[in-house]
């Protein structure tokens, strides 16, 4: 490169510099207050979000009082729950609070706005200030009133802060109804987990206490140890901690599984374990490899003629992802049922005697289970074919937020 060329280079860089200099301090100049105001504003609504997501109550309320404060430009802010009680006060004229609960009374019980004017308003000394008082019911769809809105004004209340206020409610009320939908799936989830639970196939009860019983003359310390094993299994697929779990304490729970259902099967059940050790501390939704085992055993070994046969356990590291299988050489199913995309009536398509056997093994509730924590992408997959055996895969992520053990 020539030394003319490389000089004419450098006053272009220079030249373009200087215009991207000059043109973001003119953008930066040509921003308008009205313009600022509405990022301030949607940033105080972002503010009063986060507190509410959580629910309404005195916590939340104390939190996003301020910010709701800012949002309907009054003087005072309070929220008050479904009972009329206070949960929080942001503003002065704390003494026109009692007011301000009567009020609230009347808008819950009737669902409409109450205002209280200034002729109607017991001040003290410290209140003369005060105006009105509105106050503004809470109402979400399909579940009612929730609470009120209250805040006390310093100018006549106008059609224009009567309707910031219903906007400010209405907000409100958006972010408590995510709230309560967050609060559905969780209690959801619950119901799921305690599905599972029943789920738990009492033949696997029945034939381990069997077991066990069977020891108790010939070797009664492998009794002992049997039994063992079977308390601890019911006592974490009984327990009361969270819907989630840590891959290692799941594998260790099908361990104990596994060891009731070897000392029934004997040597007819081989069991291959392949764990890479980076994703035992993979989070995963509690029992939801149980029943992917249970079902390879069913029909791995229990469903063959010859009485024998082998299942792999597989969990493999994947990048981001952590890939889990459960195998078995058993009798598989026809392809054509996997098309349905209902995996217990696949299950049932196994060879079960009724669709309440076939409900115990409880694929469909992993894999909505799978799906509703982790999107689409990470549901269930089934490999088969008649005499080929089954294998049933998920993907689940290494990390997501939120999501913990």
């Amino acid at each position: 490169m020539s030394a003319t060329l490389a000089a004419l280079l450098a006053v272009a860089l220079l030249v373009v510099a200087g215009v991207t200099v000059l043109w973001l301090r003119t953008r930066r100049g040509l921003t308008t207050p009205a313009e600022r105001a509405v990022h301030a504003t949607l940033h105080t609504a972002s503010l009063a979000a986060r507190p509410l997501r959580r629910g309404l109550d005195a916590t939340s309320a104390q939190e996003a009082a301020p910010h709701l404060r800012s949002l309907t430009g009054t003087s005072s802010v309070a929220l008050v729950d479904a009972d009329g009680t206070r949960l929080a006060w942001s503003g002065p004229f704390e003494g026109l609070s009692a007011q301000l609960l009567t009020a609230a009374k009347r808008a819950i019980a009737d669902d409409r706005r109450v205002l209280v004017g200034h002729g109607d308003l017991q001040r003290g000394p410290d209140e003369q200030a005060a105006r009105a008082v509105i106050v503004q019911p809470l109402v979400i769809d399909n579940v009612g009133v929730v609470g009120a809105l209250g805040v006390v004004t310093t100018t006549e209340p106008g059609p224009a802060l009567l309707g910031v206020l219903t906007e400010v409610a209405r907000y409100a009320c958006s972010q408590i109804e995510l709230a309560e939908l967050d609060a559905s799936r969780a209690r959801l989830d619950r119901a799921e987990v305690l599905a599972l639970r029943a789920q738990i196939s009492p033949h696997f009860i029945y034939n381990a206490l069997g077991t066990v019983a069977s020891f108790v003359r010939t070797d009664p310390e492998r009794a002992r140890e049997l039994l063992l094993e079977f308390a601890d299994f019911t006592r974490y697929s009984f327990r009361a901690a969270g819907e989630y779990t840590l891959l290692a304490d799941e594998l260790r729970n099908i361990d104990r599984y596994l060891t009731l259902e070897r000392a029934r099967f004997g040597n007819a059940l081989e069991v291959r374990l392949q764990v890479a050790p980076e994703v035992l501390n993979v989070v995963l939704p509690f029992l939801a490899l149980q029943p992917l085992v249970e079902n390879a055993v069913r029909h791995g070994i229990a469903g063959k003629s010859t009485r024998t046969g082998t299942i792999s356990i597989v969990a493999a590291d994947e990048g981001t992802d952590c890939v889990i299988s459960v195998e078995d050489d058993g009798v598989g199913m026809d392809p054509e049922l996997l098309r349905s995309g209902d995996l217990d009536a696949v299950a049932e398509g196994q060879g079960r005697t009724s669709a309440k056997e076939a409900a115990h093994v409880g694929l469909a509730n992993v894999d909505d289970r799978l799906r509703a924590a982790f999107g689409n992408d990470y549901g269930l997959v089934v490999e088969t074919a008649p005499g080929a055996g089954t294998k049933v895969s998920m993907r689940v992520p290494k990390f997501r937020p939120g999501i913990r053990a």
